[in-house]
């Protein structure tokens, strides 16, 4: 009994220390921040646990869903003179198009125009995925390009990429109706055609808007297209393909009026 009540003065003695307050439960955890959300406006990214890699580039935001080879442009390519394929795709909203939606260098080819045709809805779209994979900058719309010849080959846009001139000649790979396959000879002949038309155009080009390197931009209308284009690329031949390089973009979504 005595041992009990030796013990029981014991516990009482120690919760008393200090005043007769609470017993000193040391300093409260420091609360810690929320992690930052990896999530972007205009863009429908998973969240993820793991940090992005050192090389990897997210995409500005902007209309639709951007994947594949994005930010690949640098040095690398700049200081080649060989040719490059870099494949991506967009999934394009499914309220259709907004061009309260678009970059203001994106609005600014829609509100330009082009030359006519129903090709300004892939200009306009080449910038966007340029701008928002590239951080390419405008400097002129397909109408205000200056040539030597008048009559002569143009491109559709006059960009700033990493501080160099480079002229964007935008196309679609795609035939009626859609769902029928899209041939490699199709792809060919349509690749060999634009690539061929690359350096009449930047020959034709005055001093003050001459580029140092051609982009053929080719919009492919499902990945089956893009597959046939791919596979032409690796036939045309070494003199046609030149420096240029070839940016294959596969639309998804409500895409439509790019074709």
């Amino acid at each position: 009994m005595k041992l009990l009540v030796f013990l029981v003065s014991l516990v009482l003695a120690g919760c008393s220390s200090g005043g007769g307050g609470a017993p000193d439960l040391g300093a409260p955890d420091q609360l810690l921040p929320d992690a930052p959300r990896l999530d972007l406006p205009g863009l429908d990214l998973p969240l993820t646990d793991s940090p992005p890699t050192a090389d990897a580039f997210t995409p500005l935001p902007g209309p639709g869903l951007l994947s594949g080879a994005c930010g690949e442009l640098d040095d690398t390519e700049w200081s080649s003179s060989s040719p490059y394929l870099f494949r991506n795709a967009i999934e394009l909203p499914s309220t259709g198009f907004d061009p309260s939606q678009l970059s203001p260098g994106g609005l600014k080819v829609w509100t330009d125009g082009n030359r006519g045709g129903s090709s300004l809805h892939s200009e306009v779209f080449s910038f966007e995925v340029l701008h928002r994979c590239e951080l390419a900058k405008l400097l002129k719309t397909e109408t205000f390009i200056d040539y030597a010849d008048a009559g002569g080959k143009k491109t559709d846009l006059l960009l700033e990429i990493d501080a160099r001139k480079i002229g964007v000649s935008v196309t679609r790979a795609y035939h009626y109706p859609p769902t029928n396959p899209y041939t490699e000879a199709e792809a060919k002949a349509l690749l060999d055609k634009k690539l061929g038309d690359l350096p009449l155009s930047q020959a034709n080009a005055t001093t003050q808007d001459a580029w140092e390197r051609s982009v053929l931009h080719v919009f492919a209308y499902d990945g089956q297209y893009a597959d046939a284009v791919q596979t032409a690329w690796a036939q045309v031949d070494a003199t046609t393909k030149g420096d240029a390089i070839l940016v294959l973009t596969v639309t998804d979504g409500l895409d439509d009026y790019i074709y």
